[in-house]
């Protein structure tokens, strides 16, 4: 098929909506366009779960681990990071030694013996979506509900997984900038997933700050240590335990939301979380000390403070912003030929609603640029609002889509 007449399809579907039907049917012939990964000789229900993007979105090194330990097997596929959204893989890569280059069988075996395996995605799943994607760019019909959700479900489905749960940021540093577009992007995921016999959950997350305090590669993987440890900050101990919670429901080990729930609280408690993440990154070639001694991690040279140059309450990080300065010392790649620097990045001291004086302690930069330490400094004053008062509160989980 030809790239004009390929163009006018998407032209068409932009213009005209497609209902549920044809977009299930998008996405199984965009799955059915080349590899499909065979899960069923891994035990139990594969229960997989993706998040449309954001800053500081570790949850997977912390909520991975804990689902695998409570007996539900996280057999994922995951991506490097791309412009302002760090990716699984990279974090990981912090590791000294760790490798998601697995053989089938490997990634096999260690799902049925551990309970976890984490692989880079193939070259020649859903093909057929990086060309759709590629001509969506250039003809202006990316922002189309019905392509997004096919795109992401199709590489969703083509990984094998029996159930799915989506993590869909909405705010500032997320794709979709309204809580009505992304519960209609939820909505359209479910359905699809649903259609096609997969069990499919939508959460819908804050992403109008970043996740969490860390922001950077080992940063990250840090600070999800720490949640296995029971010291993880607020907002990313809620949102583990809601995602955790619904993948527990759909592996069949928790009847309802709340025993889920419990269960995971047992298991950061008892350290069986933690114990698991040793054994994960052991079984991928990666060094497990650094989970108990976590200064082992890269570390930047100069840690620069950014102090606040008025009082008052913070109103708003912007996130996007916050990603692109992260990007900016390092931490993420410009273009995919970019080299990362797993050591640096930043360190929040103050989240939104804090009261805070002139002269207190906002964040910490991690570099190992002195120039680019300054211009971030500048750029992160810029980019944290302080107000006389708090306009709204703004909730972590706007909705749930079943």
């Amino acid at each position: 098929m030809p790239d004009y007449q390929a163009s006018a399809l998407l032209m068409s579907i932009f213009f005209n909506k497609m209902n549920k039907r044809e977009t299930a049917d998008l996405t199984m012939a965009m799955v059915n366009s080349g590899d499909k990964i065979d899960l069923s000789s891994i035990n139990g229900v594969k229960v997989d779960k993706h998040s449309t993007g954001g800053v500081g979105d570790k949850t997977s090194i912390c909520l991975t681990p804990l689902v695998a330990s409570l007996g539900v097997p996280v057999a994922k596929m995951s991506g490097r990071g791309l412009g302002h959204t760090g990716g699984t893989i990279d974090k990981l890569e912090a590791f000294d030694g760790f490798s998601v280059e697995l053989s089938e069988e490997t990634f096999i075996n260690n799902s049925n013996t551990i309970g976890i395996a984490l692989t880079g995605q193939t070259g020649n799943i859903a093909p057929a979506d990086k060309k759709i994607y590629a001509l969506r760019d250039v003809t202006a019909t990316v922002d189309n509900m019905s392509l997004i959700a096919s795109s992401i479900m199709s590489k969703k489905i083509a990984s094998g997984a029996d159930a799915i749960v989506l993590d869909v940021k909405v705010g500032d540093g997320a794709f979709m900038k309204t809580p009505e577009d992304a519960k209609a992007l939820a909505r359209e995921m479910v359905d699809i997933g649903t259609s096609v016999g997969r069990k499919t959950i939508g959460v819908i997350s804050d992403m109008d700050q970043p996740l969490g305090y860390s922001i950077g590669n080992s940063l990250e993987v840090i600070e999800a240590i720490e949640l296995l440890k029971g010291n993880g900050p607020k907002d990313l101990v809620e949102l583990t335990l809601a995602l955790g919670s619904y993948m527990l429901v759909c592996g069949n080990k928790a009847s309802n939301f709340e025993e889920g729930k419990a269960l995971l609280l047992e298991n950061i408690n008892n350290g069986k979380g933690l114990e698991k993440l040793k054994e994960f990154v052991k079984a991928q070639g990666g060094d497990a000390s650094f989970v108990d001694d976590t200064s082992k991690f890269p570390k930047a040279k100069y840690i620069v403070p950014v102090k606040a140059n008025e009082s008052g309450i913070i109103s708003k990080i912007n996130a996007e912003a916050f990603g692109l300065i992260a990007m900016e010392l390092g931490a993420g790649r410009e273009t995919k030929e970019s080299t990362i620097d797993l050591s640096v990045g930043i360190v929040l001291n103050k989240k939104r609603s804090e009261e805070v004086n002139e002269g207190d302690i906002l964040a910490y930069i991690h570099s190992n640029d002195e120039y680019k330490a300054e211009k971030a400094k500048k750029d992160i004053l810029n980019n944290i609002i302080i107000s006389k008062s708090l306009d709204k509160d703004i909730p972590l989980i706007y909705d749930v889509v079943q």
